[in-house]
């Protein structure tokens, strides 16, 4: 189904493609499973965009909102081009990044998942003129992923919990983990991702600076910013926002800078 309702179908790589950056954070990934086509969304993407470099993080086994589990500790903590054709098939969800960019290392942080769930306001319904409704949510396992690049940077993506205040406490532990990255190789630290906090929270009270601020849920009419690229210090040389646009294929607005 495009999103939103009413638009023309768009596909997951003409979307990605139309973007056209050099590395690329995704949440809500689906690896094998059945209702995205039994495909592995970040390695088709990757290919797409004509570069190996690619992984993903799985939150869960199974699919969100049907049947799912945690992921057990035996099970890969990360999924690449290089990992094996059992990994590879195993059906699963969480986070990825792509990047066209050589990624030097790749690296896992388990963040947790609430013990509560949330009655959540969905906007509209499959036609897009329904009126808002509640729905009843697990919190899922969340994580963070990261990418030490060969140009110098560590870019963090993750999607954090929905439940307030425990998304600031996973938030302060993904800053910690960036920065001792960012330290451990010698690169600077960028987190990116669906941090679930409004009106700039992820920044407030802190260091950290926010290089995009402009509202990008509902991607049909947004209305607030869910979605942040976050630094400890801006660029010396640094930063170009760029427009934002809609891609048919989410439910926010993909948002993107140009760096030094």
């Amino acid at each position: 189904m495009a999103i939103p309702p009413g638009q023309s179908e768009a596909t997951l790589t003409a979307a990605v493609q139309s973007l056209a950056s050099d590395v690329y954070g995704f949440q809500e990934v689906d690896h094998f499973l059945p209702r995205s086509g039994a495909r592995p969304q970040m390695r088709d993407i990757a290919e797409a965009l004509g570069t190996r470099h690619w992984a993903m993080g799985p939150s869960v086994i199974g699919t969100p909102g049907e049947s799912w589990r945690k992921k057990h500790s035996h099970e890969p903590e990360i999924i690449t081009g290089e990992s094996t054709h059992a990994e590879l098939m195993h059906e699963s969800y969480g986070i990825g990044i792509v990047s066209k960019i050589p990624v030097q290392s790749w690296h896992r942080l388990d963040l947790g998942n609430s013990p509560l769930g949330l009655p959540l306001v969905v906007p509209g319904d499959e036609t897009g003129k329904g009126k808002p409704r509640f729905i009843y949510v697990k919190d899922e396992p969340r994580l963070a992923l990261a990418a030490v690049l060969e140009n110098g940077w560590t870019v963090v993506n993750t999607h954090l919990s929905f439940m307030p205040f425990f998304n600031l406490v996973q938030l302060k532990r993904v800053k910690k983990w960036a920065l001792s990255l960012a330290q451990e190789t010698n690169t600077r630290p960028l987190i990116l991702g669906d941090l679930n906090l409004p009106k700039n929270l992820p920044v407030a009270f802190s260091s950290w600076k926010s290089l995009v601020s402009a509202n990008t849920y509902p991607s049909w009419g947004a209305k607030i910013q869910f979605d942040y690229l976050l630094v400890p210090e801006v660029p010396a040389g640094g930063f170009q926002g760029l427009p934002i646009s809609t891609t048919g294929i989410s439910d926010h607005l993909p948002i993107s800078v140009l760096l030094p």
